[in-house]
């Protein structure tokens, strides 16, 4: 079965600008290009556009699915069990979602009582479950699955004030990270506040303390790009700067 951009934008419900663009960037090129100009797409171009759309789906930007669909190795079957691994679990957190609502509802009603804490507990198993499909993998393996769960159960115990707190703490451990960065000295006063108020936040969200893993999760902060470009996206060598601050703090640099 062939297609035109029309019937193909309106078989997938996307706009044929979309299509067209996609064309542009080289993610989905048509089979062919007929004799009246128009594009033409066949079964190859119909898969590609489901794995496009299936990962814009999970949050993927275009750029990586680019890279993704066209890397050598890309196998689609495997692709497609990871995409319904992930789906599923964006499908679990709707569900709890949904749930919350509705005890919220039975509430206000009369019909049940709900405690202040389980009205956040659907954003709580959201945050967790976000978080495994970021992290999971790799907190496991470096810290264990005891660990992950000890830091799972805190987080869901944590009552709305402790779980303010905790926000409020990363605030003021950021700001003070600023300021001790001016001057450029991790085992200065301020970079080893900032160290304390990182292990205070820590402490809360792991729900206990180890300095060893303190400072293997400041390392981490460095060594992965995703926390990098978190604590670096207001001034570039913050997760370096508070990775040694935290070493210092813990007796751990080398």
């Amino acid at each position: 079965m062939e297609y035109t951009v029309h019937k193909l934008g309106k078989m997938a419900g996307v706009s044929t600008r979309t299509l067209r663009y996609y064309d542009e960037i080289g993610i989905l090129k048509p089979a062919r290009i007929n004799s009246s100009g128009y594009r033409i797409y066949g079964r190859a171009e119909v898969d590609r556009l489901q794995q496009i759309l299936f990962y814009k789906e999970l949050g993927v930007g275009l750029e990586d699915i680019k890279a993704i669909i066209d890397d050598p190795a890309f196998d689609a079957e495997t692709a497609l069990r990871e995409q319904l691994e992930k789906l599923l679990h964006k499908k679990a957190q709707l569900e709890i979602l949904i749930d919350n609502v509705r005890k919220t509802l039975a509430s206000r009603e009369g019909r049940i009582t709900m405690s202040d804490q389980e009205k956040f507990a659907g954003f709580k198993e959201k945050l967790i479950a976000e978080n495994e499909q970021k992290y999971g993998k790799e907190a496991r393996e470096k810290y264990g699955e005891e660990a992950v769960e000890r830091s799972n159960q805190a987080f869901k115990n944590m009552s709305q004030a402790d779980y303010a707190k905790m926000q409020e703490l990363e605030v003021e451990m950021r700001k003070v990270l600023a300021e001790a960065m001016t001057s450029g000295d991790p085992a200065g006063p301020l970079a080893q506040k900032a160290a304390a108020l990182h292990k205070e936040w820590l402490t809360m969200a792991w729900g206990q303390y180890n300095k060893e893993a303190h400072a293997g999760l400041t390392q981490l902060y460095v060594d992965d790009e995703r926390f990098t470009a978190y604590y670096d996206r207001e001034q570039p060598g913050t997760a370096a700067f508070l990775r040694d601050a935290v070493q210092i703090y813990t007796g751990m640099k080398k």
